[in-house]
């Protein structure tokens, strides 16, 4: 019987999968799968997804058109026979024997979901990043830990690869990925996580090291795909305005989306040209469609330097009509 689903996208990552795949070979057990999902490679990534469904006890070969990591994990997650799941990308790896403590992690706790600290690494340098929510191995509400506003939580920590999930998660529609989302897929997902699901936990165990500075990545390349955080944050806006409490969540649904915002327009010289034009254009209208007065609450509570920033764009006038869909 499979117990755990370990469902890895690919898309030419030629010189970094080996790293994933000696990873799922240590970590092989009678009731883990590993599905591997071919995104449409075309630089060899396919031949050794090939030769690994072949090699690697446990491993599955799903093939499929290029449509993206959303697509591509939701594959996995339709082809998937565990009772719980989790993700890693294929430019990734995780340590030996890690995904078995992941699971009887998640098997003792009981819960819904669980979020793990991840170790980020360049090169040589090894960084542990933890969760934001101190408690370890104790089973709490999803929905209490959205909050505070002010401060980062585990809806700010939306790696799908660093944590594992119940079956019944998919059976109630809050496990696959928004395929119309090129990147920040993964923020409406994880707030439809925490308002929807009813329990999650912070377990003690970690393994999953999360490669940094792979120029192929959407989060190094300034094309108009990054400008779908935009979109992806509407979404979250929108979702949250529909939830019981949503005079709770909103402040902080707001103070993200302008967080993020910043961070881009920090950034803004890896962009090209046109390309930083929209991104202001379209950060400007999206400052103008969000709740005016929980937008000035977030301004009045941010430093000087943001909070000044944004009040300008948001002033700036509209060049085209940038709403998200």
């Amino acid at each position: 019987m499979v117990k755990l689903s370990v469902i890895v996208p690919f898309h030419n990552v030629r010189p970094y999968a080996p790293d994933a795949l000696k990873s799922l070979r240590a970590n092989a057990r009678e009731d883990i799968e590993f599905i591997l999902v071919d995104d449409a490679s075309t630089d060899g990534t396919e031949d050794l997804l090939d030769r690994a469904e072949r090699e690697i006890p446990g491993a599955v070969l799903v093939r499929r058109s290029e449509k993206g990591v959303s697509g591509a994990r939701n594959t996995g997650i339709d082809a998937a026979r565990g009772e719980y799941l989790t993700f890693l990308d294929g430019d990734d790896y995780a340590a030996p024997g890690y995904f078995a403590l992941l699971l009887a992690s998640i098997e003792s706790l009981g819960c819904d979901f669980v979020r793990t600290d991840h170790v980020r690494f360049t090169g040589a340098e090894r960084t542990l990043h933890r969760v934001p929510f101190g408690p370890r191995d104790t089973v709490v509400s999803p929905r209490a830990v959205i909050l505070p506003a002010e401060r980062s939580t585990p809806v700010d920590y939306p790696y799908s690869w660093a944590g594992a999930y119940h079956r019944r998660l998919v059976d109630e529609g809050l496990l696959h990925f928004p395929e119309d989302l090129r990147t920040a897929e993964d923020r409406p997902w994880i707030w439809r996580l925490h308002r929807k699901a009813r329990s999650f936990a912070v377990p003690s165990v970690y393994g999953v090291f999360y490669r940094r500075g792979v120029t192929s990545s959407l989060t190094q390349i300034g094309d108009t795909r990054q400008l779908d955080f935009i979109r992806s944050f509407d979404r979250v806006l929108a979702e949250t305005a529909e939830d019981a409490e949503a005079d709770r969540f909103l402040p902080k649904a707001v103070r993200t989306y302008c967080a993020i915002i910043s961070h881009h327009l920090a950034t803004i010289d890896k962009f090209e040209p046109h390309v930083a034009r929209r991104l202001r254009s379209m950060s400007a209208s999206a400052l103008r469609r969000m709740p005016q007065h929980l937008l000035n609450e977030t301004l009045d509570s941010m430093d000087l330097s943001r909070a000044t920033q944004l009040r300008r764009l948001r002033r700036r006038p509209s060049t085209a009509p940038e709403a998200a869909a």
